[in-house]
């Protein structure tokens, strides 16, 4: 079998190739799409209960737009990288910026300023957004690269200092009393080519790269999701339709993320839903949050679902409320299914698949069932066609075992700046996934393996080629490999094998206090360089080699054997 497409049975309508996002979230109304009612708010921000109607949605996005185009000349190409939290303005900010013809790069606003500095100079940024908390870290930056600080916006946040700096707030009032850009309109098919974010990722192997993601493949992919789920169609009765206008989504899953910026916004905005805009997870706080907004539906990552299912707080509140629940970025365990499956009797309850290559859903469990099969990463959306690519190279069946190859219209283009990351990883118009997988003949997808370098901690990308050029910057670090470790609450954890410098080496010989002092060293250098969740958290093991190929890649499978079988092992004193 060469190729393995959808099961549904759902028809993809024409997915337009001459509008750009906004113009597709704003301005253009379709039969796909449910109509909102003028009393449903888009947005609420989660702290202050402020709600966003859409005319006020599409009116601040003008209003931005202008004061862009006057004052800082924001237009074609030109990239802005948004340094924030989630905020009720991140979609304005967005949807500015793409009617004036720019590009927006997300970031984790959580990055060292070293790992913010790699971002700006990979995009060449002509703009900063930041939120208030990340100020000392994006001046500092911002000064490394050569941004100039009046080239530096911050989002406004009640009783939080601005600094000197500019908020968008005040942008978007100045924007709003005069008319002053014209919209940069797509021609037919511009919508596949022109490009509109720059999200990064680390593929299936290496350091972070910036994936070039078209207009076209965001509302891909919020159609292929629509059409899956019978969008606006009278296929059950209305209680026990999956997206229904008026529901009230968490807006928790943070906004640079692939994950939350398609689905959790795109795509639940086209539904006619609501979002609460959290700026930060916190668990309890996320409980409040369902009680005091009634919030119907939970977008989580695993870490997430586990607190869920075992967090002693949950016994507080009453989330009875909850009528759906999707998992994605990282397989959930069948223990964890099976308790949420329990503690939500009647809500829609599963698991997706995607990544940001694809520009976010592959597949998704099946709007017939209220229920994803435990272990599965659902179906194959429409408009998906897979190929299983098995070790010997060649294509595999129903049941067989092989790499996830996929070709889907919301594909992204390839790594913005590196040509051979795009020659390894987009072939032939699929994406290499680097997930070793086992397609069932009821179409069900399942995650067998990663056969790429790549981690996930709890729902994040992190590459090892990246800490481990961080470890060897440590000056008794000679070479060193970073792999992954299983985790109950992160899924896994990255825990790095180092060789010593022959003079550290002979530093500590016989003195196991010496030793423990490089170890605290080491860990104390990988936190001070990068986010928490790329801290070595798996911890340090002292070894006298790598083991490498004869050509000098490193045998990280080997390592990542060992490395369970030492977590494994009883605990023993020097």
């Amino acid at each position: 079998m060469d190729e393995i497409r959808s099961v549904s049975t759902a028809k993809l309508p024409e997915i337009p190739d001459n509008l750009s996002i906004p113009q597709f979230q704003l301005d253009v109304a379709d039969l796909t799409r449910p109509p909102r009612h003028a009393n449903i708010p888009c947005l609420i921000d989660d702290a202050t209960g402020k709600q966003v109607y859409f005319e006020e949605l599409r009116s601040r996005t003008q209003g931005f737009a202008n004061a862009l185009s006057t004052l800082y000349s924001i237009g074609e190409e030109d990239v802005v990288l948004l340094f924030s939290r989630n905020h009720i303005d991140y979609p304005v900010a967005i949807w500015a910026v793409h009617r004036l013809g720019g590009i927006i790069s997300p970031a984790n606003p959580d990055f060292s300023r070293q790992e913010l500095e790699f971002q700006l100079r990979a995009t060449k940024a002509t703009l900063l957004i930041i939120y208030p908390d990340a100020l000392d870290v994006s001046t500092a930056a911002a000064k490394a690269v050569g941004l100039p600080l009046d080239r530096v916006l911050v989002f406004d946040v009640p009783n939080t200092s601005a600094g000197n700096l500019v908020t968008v707030d005040n942008l978007v009032q100045r924007g709003l009393r005069v008319k002053a850009f014209s919209e940069r309109r797509l021609r037919p098919g511009e919508g596949k080519t022109k490009l509109a974010f720059l999200s990064f990722s680390s593929g299936t192997t290496g350091t972070p790269k910036d994936v070039a993601i078209p207009h076209i493949a965001v509302i891909a992919n919020v159609l292929q999701l629509a059409a899956h789920s019978k969008l606006n169609e009278d296929y059950a009765e209305w209680k026990d339709r999956r997206y229904r206008p008026g529901d009230v989504a968490i807006g928790v899953l943070p906004l640079y993320h692939i994950y939350g910026l398609v689905v959790n916004l795109h795509f639940l905005l086209y539904c006619a839903m609501t979002v609460v805009v959290v700026p930060k997870f916190n668990f309890e706080g996320m409980l409040k949050s369902i009680v005091r907004h009634k919030i119907t539906h939970l977008m989580l990552v695993p870490p997430q679902a586990v607190l869920l299912c075992k967090h002693p707080a949950v016994k507080k509140y009453d989330i009875s409320g909850i009528r759906y629940i999707m998992v994605g970025a990282a397989p959930l365990s069948d223990e964890v299914n099976q308790k949420l499956f329990a503690l939500f009797p009647d809500a829609h309850i599963g698991q997706g698949y995607g990544m940001t290559e694809t520009c976010t859903v592959t597949s998704i469990w099946a709007i017939e069932h209220k229920r994803g099969i435990s272990g599965s990463a659902g179906q194959l959306i429409p408009g998906v066609i897979a190929r299983v690519v098995k070790t010997d190279g060649t294509l595999g069946g129903y049941n067989e075992i092989g790499e996830l190859v996929v070709k889907a219209p919301s594909n992204a283009l390839g790594y913005y700046s590196n040509a051979q990351a795009t020659k390894d990883t987009f072939v032939d118009g699929y994406v290499r996934t680097g997930d070793e997988v086992r397609i069932a003949p009821d179409g069900e997808l399942y995650i067998i393996d990663r056969i790429k370098e790549i981690m996930k901690v709890r729902g994040f990308q992190v590459a090892p080629a990246e800490l481990e050029g961080t470890l060897l910057d440590h000056n008794d670090v000679s070479d060193c490999c970073v792999v992954g470790v299983p985790d109950d609450y992160s899924g896994e954890v990255p825990m790095a094998f180092v060789v010593l410098t022959v003079d550290a080496a002979n530093r500590v010989k016989g003195k196991p206090e010496g030793l423990e002092g490089i170890r605290t060293s080491i860990l104390k250098h990988v936190a001070g360089h990068k986010i928490g969740y790329k801290h070595l958290a798996g911890g340090v093991e002292f070894v006298e080699s790598i083991p490498k190929t004869p050509s000098g890649k490193l045998l990280r499978r080997v390592l990542r054997e060992r490395a369970k079988e030492l977590k494994k092992a009883p605990k023993t004193k020097l």
